[in-house]
């Protein structure tokens, strides 16, 4: 009975099961293949072409002792601590208030959204353009009769970086909304009575009750936050370029200009291998959470 009852096991869904290898093999040769191939060929001295010539870690050294590499990391710390913190907290601000069933709310909803159905490379030409002194914000507002105002953020090393960081999260606070209030909604009505009757204040209620309920919503957000900042390349190709200067650099261009600009593959896998690394770090302790803490639950 426990051989036909496995053998049924086996069988049952078989057409979904059939129409799932060809992800799967996608899964382990396009991802997991080229991965360790580019793992396995960062130890090399590889210029134009693939090589077989190990140079240990040698490549590696070079990478962290490059001003370029050290300031695109430095650029993404920056980049990534603001985008973690800001679109968070206006995610969880605006879908706290679209939570109130007020009226025309499909409405709010799809106009914030919207801008996530863009590419970055638009998301980028179009904030490219507002904060384009001869056609954006400055302009605008010298129109308006104060000649002597300056908004040019795009071309100082000092600011171009939070330029880059408004149009990101003018493009992904709109996911991080729609999740936040997916996480509110499956808030059990009897929570806030409860808590209206005792007479706690409303933003005691998020902080105390309602934040820590939503805590997966919240790791799975984190997730794809943070996913997001460690491939970011295709916003500030569209934005900035890079510059000025080196003001805006960040790893994956690195990666890039190394690997087809430069012709110089092993210090591009390198850098690509830290940045799988830094990849691995955010996903791996996430599964672990995520489907580690179901199977023990």
């Amino acid at each position: 009975m426990a051989q036909a009852a496995r053998r049924i096991g086996i069988l049952r869904n078989l057409s979904a099961k059939f129409a799932s290898v060809p992800m799967i093999l996608t899964a382990l040769i396009v991802y997991l293949g080229f991965s360790l191939w580019t793992i396995l060929y960062s130890f090399t001295n590889s210029r134009l072409l693939p090589q077989t010539n190990w140079v240990g870690l040698a490549q590696y050294e070079r990478l962290w002792s490059t001003r370029r590499w050290l300031i695109s990391i430095e650029n993404l710390m920056i980049y990534g601590s603001s985008m973690l913190v800001l679109s968070l907290v206006i995610g969880f601000v605006l879908a706290a208030l679209l939570d109130q069933k007020i009226r025309f709310e499909n409405t709010y909803r799809a106009i914030l959204l919207y801008p996530y159905a863009l590419s970055f490379i638009v998301t980028g030409l179009v904030w490219q353009w507002l904060l384009n002194p001869d056609l954006g914000v400055q302009h605008f507002v010298r129109g308006l009769g104060f000649p002597d105002f300056v908004f040019d953020p795009l071309s100082s090393s000092d600011f171009v970086l939070f330029g880059v960081i408004a149009a990101a999260l003018w493009h992904g606070t709109g996911l991080v909304m729609c999740l936040m209030l997916a996480g509110l909604r499956g808030i059990d009505e009897d929570i806030w009575k409860a808590t209206r009757v005792e007479g706690i204040p409303q933003w005691k209620t998020y902080l105390f009750v309602v934040i820590p309920m939503m805590k997966p919503v919240f790791v799975t957000t984190l997730v794809l936050i943070t996913s997001g900042i460690i491939k970011l390349y295709d916003l500030v190709i569209a934005q900035t370029g890079g510059g000025p200067g080196l003001s805006s650099e960040v790893p994956a261009k690195y990666v890039f200009d190394y690997m087809f600009q430069s012709q110089n593959l092993a210090q591009g896998f390198a850098a690509s291998t830290m940045m799988l690394a830094a990849v691995a770090l955010v996903i791996i302790p996430w599964a672990f959470l995520e489907f580690g803490g179901k199977k023990r639950a």
